[in-house]
């Protein structure tokens, strides 16, 4: 039996073939793999032995000859490939042990150039592996040092390695390749800065665990990581307490740090099933929590919050008394985070970079049947133009303050969504409703109900879309709502306008609307 062995990581290397040695399997090496092993005192055939042709170019040839090919290639039970690689001189190759030029950690690094990582995209790894693999009946081919266990128990316990498992080896060796293969083109593309949607998209995720389950019990589950520097998103929180996380505790998560993003000012978001239910700013990171608590009590039990200031002890001891399943600060004190270990189930996470944005050329995917609809991430909160005061009352500074901090809080509101805001505090929060009346009515009732009957006087309201009739300004007087924020552009717009003259509400128009299905 014939072992070639080319590795760019070499974990456990050594030890893999001296056990291959004792089982009497001849090694074929190249490169610093092969002056590796000889260190080690371990017999090994240099490449260009077999090939009859030095390594050259720095390494870039070296395993690119019809010598190892042929004998990864040829099908032991075809009489004619055998005849073949008989007359050649070409002895056939039984295992292929080979990983790859280290691309990914190349292009991780701080101020990689170009040049560097082009020369890290392995050429003749990938080709070995991909004529092993084809050949899976007759090579076993490992391309992850997890397997290395595997392999060597098989052959100490029978001599070879079972068909299921070089099947097994052959699936993760494509797997592992269009991985790779992925990574490149994705580098590529952004070193290019090309943004567009392209006509083929491949891309890449490295599992980072496993799930009890998905949204429902009965569904399967994973959490996968995309390759590449990602700072402030949920993959780069540390836990520090609590079970493990949830499917919909990180879905959920999610959504508020992206609305937690479009404040730069000390706040607090609480979110449930995906939806904002209690948002506060202020001048101290406490208050902010005040308010985003006071805001719907009822909703954020079992909720999830999120802040963009560090936890201290004094807001642990006001969070410590409610009922919640994850907290992401940017830091904790001692103190704090002592008191949160006391509650086994809370989940409590660490995200240093929490305030920076994510990438406004990242994709937003939603898998459909058969298909996959793909558009890049509403990154915009206002157009490039001012919003526009289309009544005639304008809103007040203090009005315009709050308008814009409903807005922030509408765009991450399901559709149709409607926000309430006053003193920079959320009051109202109608979610995912088939009309926009409904979403608008829902909002003012559960303010009353969670609030106080007066928690809509002089509130002002958001719209993730434009009024289709004049009717949501009619509700938002009822409840006397004092300014509304909305896209504009719908064929009735001058009937809302009128409706809002009527009753000395102030309306802008911003322009551009954050549906979010």
């Amino acid at each position: 039996m014939r072992a070639l062995i080319s590795v760019s990581d070499k974990t456990g290397i050594v030890e893999l073939a001296k056990e291959l040695t004792d089982l009497s399997v001849e090694i074929v090496s190249t490169g610093g793999t092969y002056h590796k092993l000889k260190e080690a005192g371990i017999d090994a055939i240099e490449i260009s032995e077999i090939t009859g042709f030095p390594e050259c170019l720095d390494g870039r040839v070296k395993t690119l000859h019809p010598a190892v090919h042929a004998g990864l290639l040829a099908m032991r039970s075809n009489p004619d490939h055998m005849k073949q690689i008989e007359d050649l001189h070409i002895t056939p190759i039984d295992m292929v042990i080979v990983n790859l030029y280290p691309f990914k950690a190349t292009i991780l690094k701080e101020g990689v150039t170009r040049a560097e990582a082009v020369e890290n995209i392995d050429i003749g790894g990938p080709t070995m592996l991909r004529s092993a693999a084809k050949n899976y009946q007759d090579v076993a081919v490992v391309v992850d040092p997890a397997d290395y266990g595997k392999v060597l128990s098989e052959l100490k316990e029978n001599g070879s390695v079972s068909l299921d498992t070089k099947f097994y080896l052959m699936q993760k060796v494509f797997m592992h390749t269009s991985n790779y293969d992925t990574m490149i083109a994705d580098y590529l593309k952004k070193e290019r800065g090309y943004n567009d949607l392209p006509e083929t998209l491949t891309m890449t995720f490295e599992k980072v665990q496993d799930m009890r389950y998905g949204e429902n019990p009965h569904q399967k589950a994973a959490f996968y990581r995309e390759v590449g520097k990602k700072t402030g998103s949920i993959v780069d929180a540390v836990q520090l307490n609590g079970k493990e996380l949830s499917f919909n505790n990180i879905n959920d998560t999610n959504g508020a740090l992206e609305l937690l993003k479009e404040f730069t000012e000390p706040t607090v978001v609480a979110c449930k099933h995906g939806n904002p239910c209690g948002v506060g700013s202020a001048d101290t990171i406490e208050e902010a929590w005040e308010k985003a608590f006071a805001a719907d009590k009822v909703s954020v039990y079992g909720g999830i919050v999120v802040m963009n200031r560090p936890m201290t002890l004094a807001l642990a001891q006001s969070m410590y008394k409610v009922f919640l399943e994850v907290i992401v600060a940017p830091a904790y004190d001692a103190e704090a985070l002592e008191l949160f270990r006391q509650k086994k189930n809370v989940r409590v996470l660490e995200l240093k970079d929490i305030q920076v944005p994510q990438d406004p050329a990242a994709y937003d995917l939603k898998k459909v049947n058969g298909g996959l609809i793909v558009q890049t991430i509403d990154s915009k909160l206002l157009p490039e133009e001012e919003p526009k005061v289309v009544t005639n009352t304008a809103p007040t500074p203090e009005q315009m303050e709050d308008l814009l901090f409903a807005w922030k809080m509408v765009k991450f509101v399901k559709s149709n969504g409607i926000a309430l805001a006053k003193n920079k505090q959320s009051v109202g929060i109608g979610p995912g409703q088939v009309n926009r009346v409904w979403a608008t009515k829902q909002s003012i009732e559960h303010a009353a109900e969670l609030i106080g009957p007066d928690a809509t006087k002089g509130a002002v309201l958001a719209s993730d879309a434009f009024f289709p009739f004049d009717d949501c300004v009619e509700a938002a007087h009822q409840a006397g709502i004092t300014a509304i924020i909305q896209p504009g552009g719908s064929i009735r717009d001058e009937d809302s306008i009128k409706k809002c003259n009527e009753y000395g509400i102030a309306m802008v128009f911003t322009g551009m609307r954050h549906f979010k299905h």
